[in-house]
């Protein structure tokens, strides 16, 4: 019973998650268009500018890649917490404390190895799904 009512009812987290990558979709190419409208009006970009971009990008193409997939790549969110790192490096490295700049490095490592890691075990995992698709 409990397994017929979880069939019934998931419909409702698919609408939910679409509904709501969809506003975070819009909202993040407002944020964009909202940061270069702040950067022509001022006519001056900098990197700290041009890394928050590419965040947004990511962001942007996280949703894509859902839509297309139906799924979210784990890596995905990681690279976007690194690069967030790095524009927060470069916005405060010099006014920071050496070693809150070496724990933000150093989350930095830590997160590209979680990424490589999620990466290889989901390459690992597609692997065998093809192979149980191939013996079926």
């Amino acid at each position: 019973m409990k397994d017929k009512l979880n069939e019934r009812l998931h419909w409702t987290t698919t609408v939910t998650e679409k509904l709501m990558l969809g506003g975070i979709g819009i909202l993040t190419v407002l944020a964009a268009a909202n940061e270069v409208w702040g950067m022509w009006l001022l006519q001056n970009i900098e990197l700290a500018d041009l890394f928050l971009l590419f965040i947004y990008t990511e962001i942007v193409g996280m949703v894509g890649t859902y839509y297309i997939s139906n799924r979210i790549p784990v890596t995905l969110p990681l690279i976007i917490a690194m690069t967030a790192l790095c524009r927060l490096i470069i916005l405060h490295s010099k006014d920071a404390d050496p070693w809150v700049l070496i724990a933000e490095a150093g989350a930095i490592v830590l997160l590209a190895g979680a990424a490589y890691v999620m990466s290889a075990k989901e390459k690992l995992s597609l692997e065998k799904k093809k192979q149980k698709e191939l013996l079926s």
